[in-house]
């Protein structure tokens, strides 16, 4: 396989058409047999995968050029999944415009070529793949907690469901409610993730004060929670960032092993 193999088949695994604004090919390769794939993957991996002679490297996280500078676009995600739940458009883009704002301000810090500059010089195929295996594996816990989004169902029953993922078990962080209690029904349940990072405050008091029960974020600012909490409006659950990740990483990962290439990961919880 070559890196526009890999990639193109991590669209094909989330039902994405395009290459979203937050992933990259920084330096193309072929005939690819042997990856470091890091959940983080920078100069340290880059310099590992040299030495120890793979043929690619691949990051999950955004790792340098317009996968970095671009990045706000991707928060843009949570506009459609909003309206998917029967939230108005309009309502949805109010919604994201303050944290949009954020993160295209937050990318005018970044130093964005610097771990791609350096692949370079070591000739060393490079890329990430981030949004792709986010929604993927937003699709695999959705298809999961429907066995526990019953009408009675409590987000007890919605955590253990998801309890039941492999990466949820090997992981050392744990599902967490964070605010509501687990005796609560759970009633209409989101999972707000593969949008670039997670709504915060606004997001998931939009969710709630349009009749979702339960929002599922991977990870939240305490500040975001502390108002949440403050409100009592609903259940939140977080799942734990580098879990939650892996539950998207892992079955690409497999697919990338059908097709002949040996896979070391760095970060990723066993799937």
């Amino acid at each position: 396989m070559n890196t526009k193999d890999i990639m193109k088949l991590s669209l094909k695994l989330a039902n994405l058409k395009e290459i979203p604004e937050d992933s990259a090919i920084y330096v193309s390769g072929t005939n690819i047999k042997k990856v470091l794939f890091g959940i983080d993957a920078s100069v340290p991996e880059l310099l590992l995968a040299k030495q120890l002679d793979y043929d690619a490297v691949i990051a999950h996280h955004p790792a340098g050029g317009k996968a970095i500078t671009n990045f706000h676009h991707v928060f843009k995600r949570h506009v459609e999944q909003m309206v998917d739940v029967g939230i108005s458009r309009a309502k949805a883009e109010k919604t994201v415009k303050k944290k949009l704002a954020q993160l295209e301000t937050d990318a005018q810090t970044r130093n964005y070529d610097h771990s791609v500059d350096v692949a370079r010089l070591l000739k060393m195929p490079y890329m990430n793949i981030h949004t792709p295996l986010d929604e993927l594996g937003r699709r695999i816990m959705i298809k999961q907690i429907s066995r526990a989004t019953s009408k009675n169902a409590t987000v007890e029953a919605v955590v253990a469901e998801l309890g039941k993922l492999s990466e949820f078990k090997n992981a050392l962080t744990e599902i967490k409610i964070l605010v509501g209690k687990a005796e609560n029904l759970a009633g209409k349940v989101v999972v707000s993730h593969g949008a670039g990072t997670n709504g915060g405050y606004e997001v998931a008091k939009t969710y709630f004060e349009h009749g979702i029960g339960t929002v599922i974020y991977i990870h939240i600012s305490s500040a975001d929670l502390e108002k949440l909490k403050s409100e009592e409006k609903g259940n939140l659950v977080v799942t734990g960032h580098i879990a939650s990740d892996s539950v998207g990483i892992n079955p690409f990962i497999h697919e990338l092993e059908k097709n002949g290439i040996l896979v070391t990961t760095v970060g990723v919880v066993p799937g």
